[in-house]
């Protein structure tokens, strides 16, 4: 048998002739980014009525999602094995960059979460943790056997623990929590016997009455608000009142682009960032809302078959990482602005108005697109 023999996958080709140009140039799954620039331009369109139709935020957005794609575009031309054998220095540079959070860090609103390098930038080093977990993670399992045993989950709980611990000081819980979820969401993917996963379960819920001792007094009130925030109408539990009154006064089909009252009246808190949905559901209704989901979920089916196409251990962890990842930031937005979940501070994905998030979620989205355009099997 030849050496350059190139086996197909059942259902699929590794031929030239079935990819386009774009994607055998430039490493670019044309379906992903179709699906980004629909969510991206649908999200833009919400944003101008929740600044009030201004340009400045508009044009804003636009640079940031231009530095952002040149971002993607650029991560999905790096091999994956570039990826796989910095994942350990990314990681200790994450940490080295927490670590100085904690004695030199911008402080803004109460939490000091951001490094300025003064005249050139701001940035939030735990948004780079987002990727860099999972990333340390499918390389420790890399060239491990699955499922893993059990010291070996002891190892990747420290590696989970140690970035999560020093985000919590700064303090910014909602982000700690989600870059607890994706390292484990890659423990989850690594094949983790379900005796471990209901063990970890029970242990949380048993520790859940200690870490209410840990959390914040205004973490505390947060938790409390989620249960009754008619309790405190005018101070804590304002932004969800609002919020469900934006989405419940919206109906089925909304009350018409820029024609929503709670945002434009300063009612809704908040309403370009955090609770952006809550403006998509009053101006557009239920069916606004279901077509971004309805887009979302085309974005991750699409992810998730990449993922499973990975020609590794490395490839499929981290692919699959990043794709349900995503899905829970858009789960625990929604779900914070309906009232079903506590406030966390976690914006929309492409839609909430910002730029260290966006530039996070597309470095996410080219990695995917390298691990899926570089993969060769051959025999």
């Amino acid at each position: 048998m030849s050496n350059d023999f190139v086996r197909r996958l059942p259902g699929g080709s590794f031929s030239q002739s079935r990819y386009s140009w774009l994607s055998r140039k430039f490493h670019i799954d044309v379906i992903i980014l179709a699906l980004l620039v629909t969510i991206c331009s649908y999200g833009l369109v919400v944003l101008y009525s929740a600044v009030g139709r201004e340009s400045g935020p508009i044009v804003s957005q636009l640079f940031k999602l231009g530095v952002a794609s040149l971002v993607m575009i650029t991560m999905a031309q790096i091999p994956p094995v570039f990826y796989l054998r910095a994942a350990p220095w990314l990681y200790l540079l994450g940490i080295a960059l927490l670590i100085m959070v904690l004695f030199f860090g911008y402080e803004v609103n109460g939490s000091a979460r951001w490094l300025r390098i003064p005249g050139v930038i701001n940035f939030q080093p735990s948004e780079i943790m987002k990727l860099v977990v999972p990333m340390i993670l499918a390389w420790y399992f890399h060239e491990r056997h699955m499922p893993p045993k059990a010291k070996h989950l002891f190892w990747a709980a420290i590696m989970i623990a140690l970035p999560v611990v020093l985000i919590g000081v700064q303090p910014d819980l909602g982000t700690g929590l989600l870059i607890c979820a994706a390292g484990l969401l890659v423990i989850l993917l690594a094949g983790v016997p379900w005796r471990y996963v209901f063990s970890v379960m029970a242990l949380a819920v048993m520790a859940a009455p200690a870490l209410w001792f840990v959390m914040r007094d205004y973490q505390r009130q947060r938790v409390l608000m989620l249960f009754n925030p008619e309790s405190d109408p005018l101070g804590s539990g304002w932004n969800i009142i609002q919020s469900k009154t934006a989405i419940g006064s919206g109906g089925l089909f909304g009350k018409g682009l820029f024609q929503g009252t709670q945002s434009h009246l300063d009612f809704l808190p908040e309403s370009q960032t955090d609770f952006i949905i809550a403006v998509l559901a009053e101006e557009l209704g239920l069916i606004g809302v279901l077509a971004l989901l309805a887009l979302y979920i085309l974005l991750a089916a699409r992810g998730v078959v990449m993922a499973v196409e990975a020609q590794d251990t490395f490839g499929r962890l981290l692919s699959g990482s990043i794709v349900f990842t995503f899905f829970v930031y858009v789960f625990v937005n929604i779900g914070m602005v309906s009232g079903i979940l506590p406030v966390v501070g976690v914006p929309l994905p492409l839609v909430s108005f910002g730029g260290t998030s966006i530039l996070t979620l597309f470095a996410g989205f080219g990695i995917l697109m390298s691990i899926h355009s570089h993969r060769r099997i051959t025999l």
